[in-house]
């Protein structure tokens, strides 16, 4: 007899088969999502198992096979971008057999390889990797072996799917939107590769390529500034606090991410600067901070929705037998807010202490 930690008898197949008067074959057959069965028989049995708790053992659908279980690599827990694609993933999930775990790899690729082994060693039958920073000939071993959709990483794999937006061009969109305005100081707050061998397949290092495109197209290259930091909030406060504090100042940052503009809020907050009259603001991601009245951040949207609802969606087609890869591009757009403004008329601005 199974029990529960609880001690308590657990419910099997048999009892959901019993109390819907069905075979216990036609219980799994629902279970598994099997083609043929009607839409009375699966509510008939989803409502039984429902009414009697029973969850299926996850030892034994690993044994048939099938752990029913998705490994989501969250690289930064508190990144709301993330959270906003968590989210979407999850929902795409509701209302099908599987149950989701995250692991959090942080912003290292040793870290994170070490999360996703760990989501392997426990058979889950596919992984949703986010901005993962491990090398590309160990994400095609993994991609071979197991169905696999990694989100936020340029270039394409005939092994995985991937869900990417295009950063050169979101770039493009910020620098061009400040230059309208008025500004030729925009400096850029970026965040590190993280020494990896081909780090042209990072979102970080299109943004950055983005921007040193457009300003080299606007004639600005002599304006180009770049403080390599991380897309934290410290990391923001700290890019800030360095290009800040440069003569001339810059009269506008463009910041990789919402949450590192948070920092950058921060230092200009201490050195006395306001926003946007004497700096302008543009960021990444157009999270849920962007629009809070307070901060009203002009920010890059790269449908963080759309990305979730997608890498769910292909993983679930890869599960299910397709083999052909799949690499989509989400173009984005400039969300403009309070943030950015033309810089204030009085030639060179003075630096601050």
């Amino acid at each position: 007899m199974s029990v529960d930690r609880g001690g308590r008898r657990r419910v099997t197949i048999n009892d959901v088969a019993a109390h819907c008067g069905v075979s216990s074959s036609a219980v799994s057959n629902v279970l598994r999502d099997a083609y043929g069965v009607s839409p009375e028989m699966r509510a008939k049995v989803q409502a039984a198992i429902k009414e009697l708790g029973y969850r299926p053992h996850a030892g034994a659908r690993g044994m048939r096979g099938r752990s029913y279980t998705l490994g989501v690599l969250v690289p930064d827990v508190h990144n709301p971008y993330i959270a906003a694609v968590i989210d979407s993933i999850m929902g795409h999930i509701d209302g099908t057999q599987y149950v989701v775990i995250m692991g959090t790899g942080r912003a290292t690729g040793a870290d994170q390889r070490r999360t996703v082994e760990g989501m392997v060693d426990r058979q889950v039958d596919g992984l949703i990797l986010i901005s993962p920073e491990m090398a590309q000939p160990w994400l095609d071993e993994l991609g071979a072996a197991v169905p696999t959709v990694v989100v936020a990483r340029h270039g394409r794999s005939t092994v995985y799917d991937s869900v990417v937006g295009d950063d050169v061009h979101g770039a493009h969109l910020v620098v061009d939107h400040l230059v309208a305005l008025g500004h030729r100081r925009i400096a850029h707050i970026a965040h590190g590769d993280g020494g990896l061998r081909a780090p042209n397949l990072l979102p970080q290092t299109a943004r950055l390529r983005g921007y040193r495109e457009r300003m080299r197209e606007h004639g600005l290259e002599g304006c180009v500034t770049v403080a390599t930091t991380g897309y934290t909030e410290d990391g923001g406060y700290t890019g800030a606090m360095t290009l800040l504090r440069q003569e001339p100042r810059p009269t506008a940052i463009f910041i990789g991410a919402d949450i590192a503009a948070l920092g950058v809020l921060r230092a200009a907050a201490e050195l006395g600067l306001s926003v946007p009259q004497d700096l302008s603001l543009v960021a990444y991601d157009n999270s849920s901070i962007a629009a809070v009245p307070q901060i009203d951040l002009s920010s890059v949207d790269q449908e963080a929705r759309l990305v979730g609802d997608t890498a769910a969606r292909l993983l679930l087609e890869r599960i299910e037998g397709r083999t052909a890869p799949m690499s989509l591009s989400i173009t984005p757009s400039l969300v403009v807010r309070g943030s950015s403004a033309p810089p204030a008329d009085t030639g060179d601005v003075a630096t601050v202490a």
